[in-house]
């Protein structure tokens, strides 16, 4: 399982292959250490890619579904919905499986959002109980998003990380700065190394209510 802690706070396939309801990773197979995961997941992956959604694409109902099915149903972190304000200026990235025939192909989660100016973090990550073995949709997800706000000027990129996965993290080039307790359970606060994260080149898109010319390339 990759979860980062829900509750965090104040703290492949090609371009012209993309469907219109996302769009695509543009960085492409370069490798990175040999036991981690390669720099473009959509590069060595034909069955699985990472995308920022855009605000009313039909992927957007299948993120809030299974962020829905994993911190309310399954691991019972929320009730009714784990939702909160910052969804509304936070960005979805999700993983999907191009080999499902049915459904929304939506089999990963994460957000990204800008606390302040240079700040960001990850939340709400996690892959759906049935592609759990497939260890490229975590670390995909945790690509994706380190590499989108490192190229939307992030200077610091930190997220709350359940005990059980800091090792995986610092396995990603992560390290912990801090100790917590979240909901009753124990969290790690950890950075993200932006040494390692090349900035990716996609275009920020403009958040709820900002005026056109606002938003950073």
């Amino acid at each position: 399982m990759f979860f980062i802690d829900p509750s965090s706070h104040d703290i492949g396939r090609s371009a012209s292959s993309a469907p219109a309801a996302f769009t695509p990773s543009v960085r492409r197979g370069v490798a990175i250490e040999a036991e981690d995961f390669r720099l473009s997941p959509t590069a060595s992956s034909q069955r699985f890619s990472f995308h920022l959604l855009r605000r009313g694409t039909p992927l957007e109902e299948g993120y809030w579904q299974l962020r829905s099915a994993i911190f309310c149903q399954e691991q019972h972190l929320f009730e009714a919905t784990d939702r909160d304000e910052k969804d509304g200026h936070a960005y979805p990235i999700a993983a999907l499986d191009h080999s499902t025939g049915s459904g929304s192909g939506v089999v990963g989660v994460v957000r990204i959002l800008e606390e302040r100016p240079g700040l960001w973090y990850g939340g709400r990550l996690g892959v759906h109980g049935d592609h759990r073995r497939h260890n490229q949709i975590g670390k995909g997800l945790i690509w994706k998003a380190v590499t989108t706000a490192n190229g939307w000027g992030c200077d610091r990129f930190l997220a709350t990380v359940q005990l059980q996965n800091v090792r995986f993290f610092q396995r990603l080039h992560w390290t912990s700065i801090d100790t917590l307790e979240i909901r009753g359970l124990p969290h790690h606060l950890m950075e993200a190394d932006l040494a390692y994260y090349q900035p990716g080149h996609e275009r920020r898109p403009l958040a709820v209510g900002e005026p056109a010319g606002v938003a950073a390339a």
